[in-house]
């Protein structure tokens, strides 16, 4: 009596190799590969992680009496104590600020900024870029679009931030909605081009934002998995049939 065999589903993230590997110089290349995708992510994970604990410690140690240093009375160094103080000093610093004699000190340091002709706009910058990634009314990045660049029938990844102001959308050419935009660029997403466009010209993508950067990094070497890459294909379908109407109504311009 024979029992059928079912093969065994591959780990996830393990390389895939179209063939077996054949003897053993190539199993040994198979396994150190394997080993190197598990090990790589977890070691630069955590370097990155012990460096800034290291930064912080380093950045806060300075500001902290000795009598009140562990490494005082300790013959060893403690890692993430000056993480633990700078979290509870933010978090008092916070505190503090919510109550009407914080406002008043923090009102009061703010105008006294404001007479600082160089201080100033680098203050008021800053403290815009803060309040967008982490006050609960912020509006960071969240959608992603496609857009016709740099050539026609060439598309892009943008992130989709938000309508101008009503001083530049006086003063933007049409009666179109704009929006802005920021195209990243290939592999350090924090370097790009940013500028307004009509909204129907951007195709909105339902991918995360995480994943456009993930994309983006990769060079496409890393696709959106699941539902996102389906949606991903069905959206440039339909880039592609805005791109025929488009050069339909030239060609009848043109006529």
């Amino acid at each position: 009596m024979t029992t059928e065999q079912h093969p065994q589903s591959a780990p996830p993230d393990i390389i895939e190799i179209d063939q077996p590997p054949v003897g053993i110089g190539g199993r040994l290349r198979n396994y150190f590969l394997t080993g190197l995708v598990v090990a790589g992510p977890l070691a630069i994970t955590a370097w990155l992680i012990w460096s800034f604990i290291t930064w912080v410690d380093d950045l806060v140690r300075p500001f902290v009496p000795d009598i009140y240093r562990p490494e005082t009375y300790l013959p060893w160094k403690i890692p993430g104590s000056g993480l633990v103080i700078a979290f509870f000093a933010l978090t008092m610093l916070g505190f503090l600020t919510a109550n009407i004699v914080g406002r008043t000190l923090l009102h009061l340091g703010e105008s006294l900024l404001d007479r600082m002709p160089i201080v100033r706009p680098i203050y008021k910058t800053v403290k815009q870029v803060f309040t967008m990634l982490f006050s609960k009314s912020g509006t960071s990045f969240r959608k992603v679009g496609l857009v016709e660049f740099p050539a026609p029938g060439m598309w892009s990844l943008v992130f989709i931030s938000q309508p101008p102001s009503a001083d530049i959308a006086a003063q933007l050419p049409g009666d179109e909605e704009q929006i802005s935009v920021f195209m990243p660029c290939t592999p350090n997403p924090t370097t790009g081009f940013f500028f307004y466009m009509p909204r129907k010209d951007i195709i909105e993508l339902d991918i995360p934002v995480e994943a456009a950067a993930t994309l983006i990094m990769s060079a496409g070497m890393v696709q959106p998995n699941g539902n996102s890459q389906k949606n991903v294909n069905s959206l440039a379908a339909t880039a592609r049939t805005a791109q025929a109407v488009r050069q339909n109504r030239a060609k009848e311009a043109v006529k």
